[in-house]
């Protein structure tokens, strides 16, 4: 029986790759992510907030991870991971919305990239092909053919009703033709799973511990459906919380250790499913150079990417890295952006399934960087 019910809701048998894309909203500070320790322009310019080299996990002998990210350091040097420095969008307004709103439609452009690339998909959607873990739709996912919203398992239900609604619904639509009635068996296969899955306690695999609160939850409800074969192809999270014009050690520290260990246990409890599963951490731009009077920083430009998974060919950071001095910064001080993040999504949508990015990312001509060795 599960194993009908997974055919009807994804079309395929649910041979799939799954893309788990995590906004880290604010705008978050690469450099404190992972430090250029050893330039002597950063630690000139950050005297309060600049990491010391022997204070950072090494990575190459520039780049250091910040110890708050500690747990991501298996991953790098197991090559699962990899860090993409000097990342960001076009944008210079240095304004989180519209910034945001540029990096989530792809461009100037209807929709969002991720539902754009979701309709390029071959396969026939089921009902949970797309999840935006939350209270509301990702921009990234308008125009998708098909997303839930939820925060929790509990959230795609019919209800306290459930056992006598579905079959009743199922006889409803078991002889309607078209889009119409296949999109509603497929629901209706979906809440079965669901009513499967909830009945059923959890347990993380590997030894896997969640970080407390939403974030936490959020992977964990991704990492279930991912093992559950339930035809989920992408997942959207939010962690926020990272403009830090003020005390930003204090504001970010406990971000970035939420960040760290969510992505380690995600990691360990998929095991074997990490190996066709993607997480892509992005930010619409990071912080200026120099550390401000509150001991914080202001909105700059270029910030750092994260891209984790199966086939990545990490451990190692990519950065075609400027430098830090005065004559390399843009406007009131910042890190240009070398890497657009276009470009960084290229490769992983390619090994998603979508050949062709035209329509992803219309009117950019893009340079895909080599994420796959």
């Amino acid at each position: 029986m599960a194993a009908d019910l997974r055919l009807s809701i994804t079309g395929d048998g649910d041979q799939r790759r799954a893309l788990v894309v995590i906004f880290l909203r604010g705008a978050a500070d690469g450099l404190t992510l992972v430090p250029p320790a050893a330039d002597d322009d950063y630690q000139r310019a950050r005297p309060t907030l600049a990491l010391r080299p022997e204070s950072c996990l090494p990575l190459d002998d520039l780049f250091g991870l910040n110890p708050q990210l500690a747990d991501l350091l298996p991953l790098y040097r197991d090559g699962r991971l990899a860090v993409i420095h000097a990342a960001g969008s076009e944008d210079d307004s240095r304004s989180h919305f519209a910034a945001q709103d540029l990096m989530e439609h792809g461009g100037l452009v209807a929709g969002g990239w991720l539902g754009r690339f979701l309709r390029q998909r071959p396969t026939r959607p089921g009902a949970l092909l797309a999840v935006a873990v939350g209270e509301a739709l990702s921009e990234s996912l308008r125009g998708a053919p098909s997303v839930a919203v939820m925060r929790s398992l509990e959230d795609f239900t019919l209800g306290p009703d459930a056992d006598r609604l579905v079959p009743r619904l199922a006889r409803l639509w078991a002889g309607e033709g078209g889009e119409l009635g296949r999109a509603a068996r497929d629901t209706l296969a979906a809440l079965r799973r669901l009513e499967a899955l909830r009945a059923a306690p959890y347990r993380p695999a590997g030894g896997a511990v969640y970080p407390p609160g939403d974030f936490g939850r959020g992977l964990e409800l991704v990492a279930r459906l991912i093992k559950a074969r339930v035809g989920l192809e992408a997942a959207t999270l939010d962690l926020g919380g990272w403009d830090s014009h003020f005390a930003q050690s204090t504001l970010i520290r406990p971000l970035m250790a939420r960040l760290g260990t969510g992505l380690a246990a995600f990691a360990r409890d998929l095991g074997p499913e990490l190996a066709t599963t993607t997480v892509v951490v992005m930010t619409e731009f990071g912080r200026r150079l120099r550390e401000n009077a509150s001991l914080g920083t202001d909105h700059g430009r270029g910030s750092v990417m994260l891209v984790a998974g199966g086939g990545v060919a990490g451990g190692r950071v990519i950065a075609d890295w400027p430098g830090l001095a005065d004559a390399v910064l843009e406007g009131p001080g910042d890190v240009p952006v070398k890497h657009n993040y276009r470009d960084v999504l290229a490769p992983v949508l390619h090994r998603h399934g979508v050949a062709d990015l035209s329509e992803v990312f219309p009117g950019y001509r893009l340079a895909p960087l080599d994420l796959y060795g």
